[in-house]
């Protein structure tokens, strides 16, 4: 409608004019964030949409819903809205993510592609209106249609490109898409004099890129924490892995067995013909942190490798430490960290020893033990009967009192008296009652098991 009948209807109405080159350029901030984060295969699609290749990613986040979840999360936080599928193939990706409105991301079942875009409109396939328009008026309204029809009559009339992304969204013909990768990053390329499909090729390829980018942050005073390797394949389908490394890096040897352990997720199809080396995430890495990365001898070993190992191999979420919590409760007593975060304010209390397992939440157990402050003889925890042997204990702990006033939202009582025991098998458990054994307004004096000794 005009700007006339709009204000007519909405008087206090805000008209901006469209700006498309600026709407492009933070499509391609919002494409290169994404491509930081979540993929190393990343490429705007104008005007409203970013393609993103997760092939191997996924499992950073423990699967492709978790990914989702907190990749629109975080754009919501901007204000934006935001529709996200995911598919075998970019086409159903692109018509699933734009025709289905259910408010949360769509997962496309692996080999449901055809099942996913039988049910959705000719327009979804991103062809011109002019063709969906006549095609709609030809009865075509689903895609599942013009599966159906015999092919001839309706390339003849409407040209080739309309099969061509029937087959694209179908997974019949490839559709690349064209990556892209912020303009400052450090970025090395080396296209090969002929198709190359082997392991044994690859590593020496990987092994001269990452030379050729130490180079790079060599001379830029900085460090990888992130590197992107992009195969490109004689057929136009980019293959790429991503590797981090748990604090800025350097060492080309380093970096390359980190991409060495992923070869094998990089499928060489027909022929790589060309393969590049990008640093989307760097820091800053000078002389001191370099000498800090190197462990005197006889000294603490340096744990920087193994760390990157582990997290490149089973995902950086998987990876962390324990650590001392500010709390009197015991299953808040111990929280996670990254594995070489800096260590905190809060020590380990050698004084009161906590089980190296704990059991969260505690598990009731039937105890036989003399009141008031007398540990226990004999208990009974999962249909097993445990005799002890020995005990030493009480150790009181009282509720946090500004936790609902001074109640516990696992145990709805304050005081808790905890008894370390050994049983006449050898095994150490860690055990508490509920209340202080003499006064019932403490606690209903029934017993729980917190945790087992090692």
């Amino acid at each position: 409608m005009t700007v006339t009948r709009a204000r007519s209807i909405v008087p206090e109405l805000m008209i901006v004019d469209a700006d498309p080159e600026d709407d492009l350029r933070g499509l391609r901030r919002l494409t290169l964030w994404a491509g930081k984060h979540y993929s190393p295969l990343v490429a705007p699609d104008p005007p409203d949409g970013i393609w993103l290749d997760i092939t191997g990613c996924a499992h950073r986040f423990d699967g492709e819903a978790p990914m989702l979840k907190d990749m629109l999360r975080r754009i919501a936080k901007t204000g934006m809205a935001v529709q996200a599928a995911v598919a075998d193939t970019a086409g159903c990706a692109h018509a699933v993510a734009r025709q289905v409105q259910s408010g949360r991301p769509t997962i496309v079942d692996p080999g449901k592609a055809r099942a996913a875009l039988s049910i959705l409109p000719i327009a979804a396939l991103r062809i011109a209106p002019g063709v969906a328009d006549a095609l709609h008026r030809m009865g075509f309204t689903r895609i599942e249609q013009l599966i159906a029809e015999p092919r001839a009559p309706l390339a003849k009339r409407f040209g080739k490109q309309l099969y061509r992304r029937l087959d694209q969204a179908l997974g019949q013909i490839p559709e690349p898409i064209e990556p892209i990768f912020p303009p400052a990053a450090p970025y090395v390329r080396r296209p090969l004099l002929e198709p190359i499909g082997t392991a044994e090729t690859i590593a020496q390829v990987i092994h001269d890129l990452a030379a050729d980018i130490v180079a790079q942050l060599t001379a830029e005073g900085r460090g990888a924490r992130r590197l992107d390797l992009v195969c490109e394949r004689v057929d136009g389908h980019p293959q790429a892995i991503r590797i981090g490394t748990a604090s800025p890096s350097r060492d080309a040897a380093h970096l390359a067995k980190l991409l060495y352990q992923r070869i094998e997720t990089i499928d060489p199809g027909m022929g790589i013909e060309a393969m590049s080396l990008v640093a989307p995430l760097v820091e800053p890495l000078g002389a001191r942190t370099i000498a800090a990365l190197v462990s005197p001898k006889g000294g603490a070993p340096d744990l920087t490798a193994l760390v990157d190992a582990l997290a490149n191999r089973f995902g950086q979420r998987r990876l962390y430490r324990a650590a001392p919590r500010s709390s009197t409760m015991p299953e808040r007593e111990i929280g996670v960290v990254a594995p070489l975060a800096p260590p905190g304010g809060v020590g380990w209390d050698d004084d009161a020893p906590r089980p190296s397992r704990m059991i969260v939440p505690p598990e009731p157990v039937e105890v036989t033990a003399m009141l008031p402050d007398h540990p226990p003889a004999m208990f009974i925890w999962r249909g097993r009967r445990h005799r002890v042997a020995q005990a030493d204990g009480p150790e009181r702990l009282h509720g946090e009192w500004w936790r609902e006033a001074g109640h516990e939202a696992e145990m709805p009582f304050a005081v808790r008296d905890y008894f370390q025991v050994e049983t006449t098998t050898g095994g150490r458990y860690w055990l508490f009652r509920l209340g202080d054994g003499e006064r019932t307004a403490t606690g209903p004096m029934t017993w729980f098991i917190h945790g087992a000794f090692a």
